[in-house]
């Protein structure tokens, strides 16, 4: 058999249901990766928003950042909660995605659709 081809994930769950999304995202992506010959995922986590806040003082780490641009993809949860509202602007959760966007060149969110035929 061919040797599989593997395919770097930076997971970046943020804070509110961004864990529990990340968490049933990986589930999809693990059970492609049985059904499917020579597709496999390497998924490392990074801290991003309100919860690299509480963890390190940065919305947006740099080992977040260096294991973004180490991998081949990065999945983007939600970031942000109330609990963060009151914090100046350098340490509220947006901040991250905003130095993630400037750092990393990015300019859009890609999000899945589905267009019903009523519509």
């Amino acid at each position: 058999s061919e040797p599989k081809e593997v395919n770097k994930i930076t997971l970046l769950p943020g804070d509110g249901i961004g864990p529990e999304i990340t968490e049933a995202t990986m589930a999809v992506l693990n059970t492609l990766s049985e059904c499917t010959d020579g597709l496999e995922f390497d998924f490392t986590e990074g801290l991003i928003g309100g919860a690299a806040l509480d963890a390190t003082d940065s919305p947006f780490p740099d080992e977040t950042f260096k294991s973004c641009t180490e991998s081949d993809s990065v999945l983007l949860a939600c970031i942000g909660g109330p609990k963060w509202d009151g914090n100046p602007r350098d340490k509220r959760p947006e901040t991250g995605l905003l130095a993630m966007r400037k750092q990393m060149g990015l300019f859009a969110n890609l999000r899945p659709a589905k267009v019903l035929p009523q519509l």
